[in-house]
């Protein structure tokens, strides 16, 4: 007999234009399988009652350095280049796998407990064989639905940033692929996080491209980033290097000139932009409008928890706040009404959740509520005195819920988050990002006073 569940009578937001919303409605999943979404639905299952619950996809974050939790908030007015410096230059080659496991073991619970069901762990802190292999079981652990990018070293910000001529070390990226992700069929996949021209020599850009595609893996990369990163024109060279592909995702985007813009929606190209790091720290204006302009579905992601909250939520209204102020403030300029192409909290949640799919490769089996998917599914507490009452329930969620709202967390058919509470060993999450914490901030004390 299948393993049955039922979501009842919830509100029910499926982002898939065939199936719509259904203000009361059903969803049936079975052995991990959305097989049903109804008004109302008959069957044999566990049921789980939704009333006053907004049922959604879950949220896909596109790209997080999530080693980076248990150095949470040190930098908290931190530019883009005090960032490399304090960050990269300073904790990164202090980290150990363990440092590593307790991270990506609390940032990955922080996830599902924010409602973010899928995840890309950008894993720029490589420094050791052991490194990625304790990403992976921190992330094997929570049951998270992830997209493990290995990245480079970084013991050395001259060495690995500047003009480097180090690159990925092939022979560990395939002792990964082949320990942990002999099919890209599993719960958890695997991308390469490449730093790129402008960082690194071009003999080492071509030979980390051509290792992913080698392996069958997806590449993402940080472009034009602020104005230095920008001026490096990135696509450009990976343009003269005729390395664009459709399995690149590009993150930030800020500093894009327009054919560079075109550049990436010709050849396929994928969009990942995380607005509160981008306002905060320098970047660059989100470019969530300018992505769709040319044709491409932008997806959002929070980047570092070192300098701005780990939740969707927070992103969605900071692109969706920037965005309009933007074209707002250029309209009353021209004194120009303004376009219909304004975002709206609607495309908003499109945005955080089926384009993430998109963007992160898996639309084929999650970002929407469409039988046949993999069930990845939140519930959002609309009786909370921050949501209620709901007129908008698209709105709802994308401009008055947080994370006290996800009330449910479903990823792969397996309940994480059940009640408001996460299912899973939050005090010893909580005491290694704690004890990590204290060992690296001991560690950077004793190297500044060597």
């Amino acid at each position: 007999m299948p393993d049955r569940m039922l979501l009842r009578a919830g509100h029910v937001l499926s982002m898939d234009p065939a199936v719509g919303d259904l203000p009361q409605g059903d969803v049936l999943i079975e052995d991990g399988r959305i097989t049903a979404v109804e008004p109302d639905i008959s069957a044999d299952a566990e049921v789980l009652d939704m009333t006053g619950r907004i049922v959604i996809p879950g949220f896909v974050d596109t790209h997080r350095h999530t080693w980076e939790a248990s150095i949470r908030n040190v930098a908290p007015d931190a530019t883009l280049d005090d960032y490399f410096v304090d960050i990269l230059d300073s904790f990164a080659p202090l980290y150990t796998p363990e440092d590593v496991y307790a991270a990506n073991l609390a940032g990955s619970l922080e996830c599902l407990n924010a409602g973010i069901t899928t995840l890309v762990d950008w894993s720029h802190i490589n420094n050791t064989p052991e490194h990625p292999d304790a990403a992976i079981q921190a992330l094997t652990e929570t049951g998270i639905r992830a997209q493990y990018a290995y990245g480079s070293a970084n013991t050395s910000l001259a060495d690995y940033w500047f003009d480097s001529k180090i690159a990925i070390p092939g022979d560990d990226v395939r002792r990964i692929r082949s320990a942990y992700f002999p099919s890209d069929d599993g719960l958890l996949t695997m991308g390469l996080a490449t730093r790129g021209p402008g960082f690194c020599t071009n003999d080492v850009v071509t030979a980390e491209w051509a290792l992913a595609r080698d392996l069958g893996i997806p590449i993402t990369v940080h472009v034009a980033m602020g104005r230095l990163a920008g001026r490096f024109g990135m696509v450009k060279q990976l343009q003269g290097l005729g390395l664009l592909g459709p399995d690149t995702t590009y993150v930030h985007c800020c500093y894009f000139s327009e054919e560079e813009w075109q550049m990436v929606a010709d050849s396929g190209g994928t969009v990942s932009i995380a607005p509160q790091v981008e306002e905060q720290m320098g970047h660059g204006w989100p470019p969530v409008m300018k992505a769709i302009e040319f044709g491409l579905r932008p997806s959002l992601s929070i980047d570092v928890v070192t300098t701005v909250p780990g939740d969707m939520f927070t992103q969605i209204r900071a692109a969706f706040g920037a965005e309009r102020a933007r074209v707002n403030a250029d309209c009353w300029k021209a004194n120009l009404p303004v376009p219909e192409t304004m975002l709206t909290a609607r495309q908003m949640l499109e945005i955080a959740t089926r384009n993430g799919a998109h963007v992160a490769g898996v639309e084929n089996r999650t970002g929407s509520l469409t039988p046949g998917k993999r069930a990845d599914v939140v519930a959002i507490d609309a009786t909370a005195l921050n949501v209620a009452p709901v007129h908008d329930a698209a709105a709802a969620v994308t401009l008055s819920a947080d994370v006290s709202n996800v009330d449910t967390v479903i990823v792969d058919g397996v309940i994480r988050k059940r009640d408001g509470r996460l299912v899973a060993d939050v005090d010893r999450a909580r005491r290694l990002v704690q004890g990590s914490r204290d060992r690296l901030l001991a560690a950077k004390e004793e190297k500044s006073a060597a």
